[in-house]
């Protein structure tokens, strides 16, 4: 049953495989996991607070998920994600520096 539909990043998916019982299904979507993984939990929460901190109009809960999974490096990379909005470069910044730094 669905309770609420909200994007999810990696790790957070990976904290709800653990409360489900074990099977052949959960053992794949793990492996899937472990292959895509950039981050530590705790770096991933540190990461998704402080761009919420931001309190852009523009960064939406989406972008934040695609933002903690991908780790963008450069501006290249973070357009690849903000497809639909454009970014000055100042808040293009913001949100590398949070990325960079927030360990």
């Amino acid at each position: 049953m669905i309770y609420d539909r909200a994007p999810l990043n990696l790790n957070e998916v990976s904290e709800i495989l653990e409360n489900i019982p074990d099977s052949e299904r959960k053992e794949e979507m793990e492996k899937f996991l472990k292959k895509f993984l950039k981050t530590k939990p705790e770096h991933a929460k540190k990461i998704k607070e402080e761009l919420e901190k931001l309190d852009m109009l523009k960064i939406k809960r989406e972008h934040i998920v695609k933002i903690v999974d991908l780790l963008p490096q450069d501006t290249s990379d973070l357009n690849k994600i903000f497809i639909d909005i454009s970014l000055n470069e100042d808040e293009a910044n913001k949100i590398l520096e949070i990325v960079k730094t927030t360990k």
